[in-house]
């Protein structure tokens, strides 16, 4: 097993030459498996000395970052979970200033400066506001990262510009960076950093290398020594080692347990009755079986045994079930608790008694518009349960949805599920541009780009159109084109014809849900659904019927006006 993320930590707090501490820091270096999916995350608010409670809103600050972050989604990134956190903080904050006797006046409330650093894989991210500051020495050069929120009035007088809790709204400053091994990050309040030089922060370093709490300490006595007269933090952290490329948690199981054996119908296996072979490919074999303790029907997936030294595929394989885990929808297939331990690379999975999309869409070649809607709409949501957890499907088309005897439609295989939280932490997952297939794929894949969430709307579009149409809105031109300049000459094919009543405004809706761009999409998904049902109000300003359709009154009275105009002029000019 490769090492993972290795870190060294010192801390320092003193209330210097004040009565009390309104600053408030924080650490927290889970233990695998939380460190990969997470990261390590230190915190330092300091308190404004304009407020009496502002120690409050340091230690809330603080306290609820760190507890908070760490409850967030697993396949979140870590600018989307500590931009939600440190949000709700701040409208915590702004509501108690706005219910206590300081709501007339803000910097006398709940409010605090706040910097934070989260270290996950090999990249560090900062989040910052106020004037608290984070630094990095690297090469024996030591390097301001933030940026001071202060409004300088005159020489010595000067303000808070932002701060957590003064506004309803938070304005953040974000950056990631790349880590290296031997890299110090240091994160201090003005009471550290506005009294001691670079050059003795980078000697009290050199001397206090084995210990950085020492270190922490020694620069924060050099500080008060040299005349601070406030509070001072300061939190020292070093990058001792960096983790190998790979998803911690899955590399585990890749690396510890073998391929299954060649599984028969008949077949008793870890628990469960091979009943027959549902699926097989080059890259994996499917199967129904029985769990012999429940009796329930599940089905069971083994990579195959001609990619098993590839250690990249079988991460991915094992991705499927661990998004599973963490998708709750009707619409989404559902993997079984783990129940018993494994002794195999293996997944187990719900069984759906019905038939593919694919199949559906054979038997009805001519399906209703109200069928389509409902089968589009159960997988719209299906896909919100992704988009909502930070995951981009990037495979969807007929074979993998599944429709049941009762009618729901669930998504299923995941093999190219794009995870943001797992391709921050595990390099070796960081899939190639294209893995669904080229007649769903949306155009950004082929120019190299990563899709977002619009990529899937595209796919669903595109599964959209088929159902009405039986093709497909570019044919085969989308995966030819390389460059946006010949994406932006592929023409699309109306989804109208002469043997199906299909409204125009819904070939509309389908043309911009499959722009070649992007950014001319819909721009949420239940746009799209909803615009499936209703003409869309541009739709309607395009074809907006004529005058005598829309006022035949206005209509006969602009006829009637012109016509006496017209007399008017040929009697008074009629010799």
């Amino acid at each position: 097993m490769n090492s993972g993320l290795k870190l060294s930590l010192g801390q320092f707090t003193d209330k210097g030459r004040k009565p009390g501490n309104q600053d408030f820091h924080g650490a927290l270096i889970p233990s695998e498996p939380q460190l990969s999916l997470k990261g390590a995350a230190l915190a330092l608010a300091d308190g404004i000395s304009s407020s009496d409670v502002s120690q409050i809103a340091s230690a809330a600050a603080v306290k609820s970052f760190l507890d908070d972050y760490f409850c967030t989604s697993e396949t979140w990134s870590v600018k989307t979970s500590a931009e939600k956190v440190l949000s709700a903080t701040n409208s915590w904050l702004y509501a108690q200033t706005a219910s206590s006797e300081y709501r007339q006046d803000h910097n006398r409330g709940y409010v605090c400066t706040f910097s934070a650093l989260i270290l996950k894989a090999c990249s560090a991210h900062l989040f910052h506001v106020g004037d608290t500051r984070i630094y990095r020495v690297r090469n024996r050069t030591l390097e301001q990262l933030t940026k001071d929120h202060r409004l300088w009035i005159s020489g010595h007088e000067s303000y808070l510009s932002r701060a957590l809790g003064i506004d309803d709204s938070l304005e953040l400053d974000y950056q990631i960076l790349s880590l290296e091994p031997g890299d110090l990050y240091l994160l201090a309040t003005d009471g550290v950093y506005e009294h001691v030089d670079n050059a003795d922060i980078l000697a009290l370093l050199d001397t206090h290398t084995d210990n950085l709490n020492d270190a922490a300490r020694a620069i924060v006595e050099t500080a008060f020594a040299q005349g601070s007269p406030d509070n001072l933090t300061l939190q020292i952290l070093r990058v001792d080692d960096l983790p190998s490329l790979g998803h911690q948690v899955l590399q585990q199981q890749v690396e510890q347990l073998p391929l299954p054996p060649a599984l028969e119908p008949g077949m008793v296996f870890e628990g469960y009755r091979i009943q027959r072979e549902l699926h097989a490919t080059s890259r994996s074999h499917v199967f129904l079986a029985q769990d012999m303790e429940s009796g329930q029907q599940v089905v069971i997936k083994t990579p195959s045994i001609d990619l098993g030294e590839d250690p990249a595929y079988l991460e991915r394989f094992m991705m499927e079930e661990w998004i599973a885990r963490r998708i709750n929808s009707p619409h989404v297939l559902k993997a079984m608790p783990p129940n018993r331990p494994r002794h195999y690379l293996y997944t187990v999975t719900e069984y759906i008694d019905g038939q593919t999309l694919s199949q559906w869409i054979s038997d009805h070649p001519w399906p209703d518009l109200e069928s389509v809607r409902n089968i589009i709409d159960q997988l719209a949501r299906g896909l919100l349960a992704f988009h909502r957890r930070e995951m981009v499907h990037q495979d969807l088309k007929p074979d993998n949805v599944m429709i049941d005897s009762a009618g729901t439609v669930r998504i299923i295989d995941f093999g190219a599920t794009r995870v943001a939280g797992i391709v921050e932490s595990a390099h070796s997952l960081e899939q190639p541009h294209l893995l669904g297939t080229a007649l769903y794929s949306a155009p950004e894949y082929f120019i190299g780009e990563y899709g977002d969430w619009r990529a899937d709307l595209y796919s669903l579009a595109v599964i959209t159109y088929q159902m009405l149409s039986g093709r497909f809105p570019y044919g085969n031109q989308v995966a030819r084109t390389r460059t946006r300049a010949a994406q932006q000459r592929l023409s699309y094919d109306s989804v109208l014809d002469e043997d199906r009543e299909i409204p125009a405004w819904i070939d509309d809706t389908l043309k911009q849900a499959l722009h070649p761009d992007p950014d001319r999409r819909y721009q949420d998904l239940s746009e799209f659904i909803y615009d499936l049902r209703h003409p869309s109000q541009r739709f309607l300003n395009r074809t907006k019927p004529p005058l005598i359709e829309r006022s035949p009154v206005r209509f006969w009275q602009g006829i009637s006006l012109g016509l006496a105009l017209t007399v008017v002029y040929l009697l008074t000019h009629t010799p």
